[in-house]
């Protein structure tokens, strides 16, 4: 009986067991409440009950700002991986290697180029997923690029801004991407292009302190934190109590640091609508939609000129019938 209950079992219900998905349920933050993972992916990663904003990955959240779902990714300049050759627990190269294969992506910062309701945009996700979004030489080259791309094509830049703060591992080489995407910012300026900050949970750190609060318009999406030091430490050194809701995004917009908070359903539309006011472009219209594709006009064209050719065709028949009077 050992046997058949030690050994026999277990071999049959590791047979008849069906692996579950860790992520098959979520549970939200803010009510505790159990959320199927579809519906929530379905939702643009909020909560349905309690409008609680989940944080996206780079591909998601590229996938919800451009026409159709496509864009081009934009080729990013290599950098050294492991500069200072870094180790505390661990080896840093085996942290980037461990952290591309959780995400997919190359580093932190992913850049697009694609159209936003017809209108070309250039568009930077920082995904808090890679090692926490950190800005380190990779991310700093592949923000600076996509700042370079939006002059080449003159086209309004997104920066959807996610991180903890500079990244540690590469020293001094991580903090001086804060001047240097500075310095990009103000190419866009001097081009007189639009560069529009969408601040996501959470934004913090030297990130904050550089191209995230340098944008020409700020949103924010609800509940995020957004801020330089922890609430602990801000407490710890003023010695006071700070208020409820410090940091976060609704708290910052009365207060000015932010402009506006928008759901991340109304996104997109405020997103498309800010480029045109700033681009003093025409308003998106229906009629200017319908015609949008050019080549279903030009295959309109020649159906168009097929029914003049049979209408026309029957004429040389009606002049013969005129000579008839000498008949009579």
């Amino acid at each position: 009986m050992n046997w058949l209950t030690n050994v026999v079992r277990p071999k049959i219900r590791n047979i008849l067991r069906r692996e579950t998905p860790e992520n098959l349920w979520i549970k939200c933050p803010d009510t505790g409440q159990l959320v199927f993972y579809k519906d929530v992916e379905q939702n643009q990663f909020v909560i349905p009950g309690s409008n609680y904003h989940m944080r996206m990955g780079s591909l998601a959240r590229m996938k919800s700002v451009f026409d159709n779902e496509t864009w081009y990714d934009v080729a990013l300049p290599e950098v050294v991986a492991d500069p200072l050759k870094f180790r505390d627990e661990r080896k840093y190269a085996d942290r980037i290697k461990d952290a591309r294969t959780k995400t997919g992506a190359h580093d932190a910062v992913r850049v697009g180029f694609g159209k936003l309701e017809t209108f070309p945009v250039v568009v930077a996700v920082q995904d808090f997923d890679f090692m926490g979004g950190s800005l380190g030489m990779a991310a700093g080259e592949a923000i600076i690029r996509g700042m370079e791309l939006a002059v080449e094509k003159h086209a309004p830049f997104i920066m959807f801004a996610a991180s903890g703060g500079a990244r540690m591992q590469e020293g001094i080489l991580s903090l001086m991407q804060m001047p240097r995407t500075t310095v990009a910012v103000q190419m866009l300026r001097e081009a007189k292009l639009p560069y529009i900050v969408v601040l996501t949970n959470p934004t913090t750190g030297g990130v904050t302190a550089s191209y995230a609060m340098l944008g020409d318009i700020h949103i924010a999406e609800p509940g995020a934190l957004i801020g330089f030091a922890g609430a602990r430490v801000i407490e710890q050194t003023i010695r006071e109590k700070l208020p409820d809701g410090f940091q976060r995004a609704e708290y910052l917009k009365d207060h000015g640091m932010v402009d506006m908070v928008v759901h991340r359903h109304d996104l997109r539309p405020t997103l498309a609508r800010l480029c045109r006011i700033l681009t003093k472009s025409p308003a998106l219209t229906v009629t200017t939609a319908v015609e949008a594709p050019a080549e279903a006009v030009t295959q309109a064209e020649p159906e168009a000129e097929a029914p003049e050719q049979k209408t026309a065709a029957p004429a040389p028949t009606e002049p013969p019938a005129q000579p008839a009077p000498p008949q009579a």
